[in-house]
């Protein structure tokens, strides 16, 4: 009887030569999706440059104070998109002898900051809206530019977000998901703004009608509440993946994979965690201890071939076990027990 104990690793520097024209489709295809991904959080960034410079100047040029609010507001965005931007470069790194597993996480952390600010942004809005129901100050000057600023925050904000959430379902990126979400409450919160204007106006031709002053505050209020709940929803999911969670019955989806191959006795000890979008897989199955180390090596080769098949894209790594081996264990701590 032979005692075979396979491993070969799926970590970045300890491939297998024998996975060498694989190991390169790999890397290029990662190269080319952080790539895509960099491309994605850049647009971002230069949207939000334009649309914080056209508030301000617009701002100062009409004595706005909504729209110089608006402006801040953008320059929060613009640090977003930067930190978004800085997380997607770095996560794309490739892994090193120091972060084995890569970068990824670098994007769940990215995540977790901005959800962190649009958290801290609902607070405020609704603290201002309560403020101005209570005190009755409405300081919101209507204006044709007033109403063009916003009109093309909002249509800048439609595209960039659509793009981002496209970006993010396509390269599976919590932070350009979180940035995409920032964005689309850019456009609640102009369109409030909108209103707001609207309302103002409506109350100056008929006086009688003063109560539409609070319009803006209502409208407000109900939009922070609806961004606190997504954003606490994908607060949640980051938390999740920096936690090394993972979907629920993804183990038994992994051994069923695994014990679909003939030859494999039984799949377990698995483990699997995420680093950014890229997923790694652990496994020890149960072979033929009598066959040769080379037969072995094809077999755990086709375990991983199964799994990569049901989650494709997947870093595996198979662990060997004589099935004969396994069974004497058991038998002798029992005989123990």
């Amino acid at each position: 009887m032979v005692n075979i104990h396979v491993a070969h690793p799926g970590r970045a520097f300890l491939l297998r030569a024998a996975n060498k024209n694989e190991r390169i489709g790999r890397v290029m295809s990662g190269g080319n999706a952080s790539i895509g991904k960099e491309s994605a959080a850049a647009n971002s960034v230069v949207a939000a440059v334009g649309l914080t410079s056209l508030k301000v100047i617009v701002g100062l040029m009409t004595g706005s104070l909504g729209i110089l609010a608006e402006a801040a507001h953008s320059a929060l965005d613009l640090a977003a998109a930067m930190m978004t931007w800085f997380a997607v470069r770095l996560s794309g790194k490739p892994a090193d002898r120091e972060h084995l597993y890569g970068h990824g996480k670098v994007e769940n952390l990215s995540a977790m900051f901005e959800t962190t600010l649009l958290i801290g942004t609902c607070a405020w809005i609704v603290h201002s809206a309560v403020t101005r129901l209570r005190t009755g100050n409405v300081e919101i000057e209507v204006n044709v530019w007033s109403f063009a600023v916003m009109a093309i925050s909002i249509i800048v904000d439609v595209s960039r977000s659509r793009m981002l959430y496209k970006a993010a379902a396509e390269h599976k990126s919590q932070a350009l998901e979180a940035d995409a979400l920032h964005f689309s409450t850019d456009i609640w919160s102009s369109a409030v703004v909108l209103v707001g204007l609207g309302a103002v106006k409506l109350s100056q031709w008929y006086p009688a009608a003063q109560w539409l002053k609070s319009a803006d505050a209502v409208a407000a209020i109900i939009v922070a509440v609806i961004v606190f709940i997504v954003s606490l929803r994908l607060g949640l999911r980051t938390v999740h993946a920096l936690l090394d969670g993972v979907p629920p019955g993804l183990d038994q989806q992994i051994a069923e994979a695994a014990e679909s191959v003939p030859g494999v006795g039984n799949c377990h000890n698995i483990r699997a965690r995420f680093s950014g979008p890229q997923l790694f897989v652990d496994a020890h199955v149960l072979v033929d201890g009598a066959q040769s180390l080379s037969d072995a090596h094809k077999l755990t080769d086709e375990v991983e071939a199964a799994i990569q098949k049901i989650l494709p894209g997947c870093d595996v790594t198979v662990h060997a076990e004589p099935l004969e081996h396994h069974g004497e264990a058991r038998q002798s701590r029992a005989a123990g027990g």
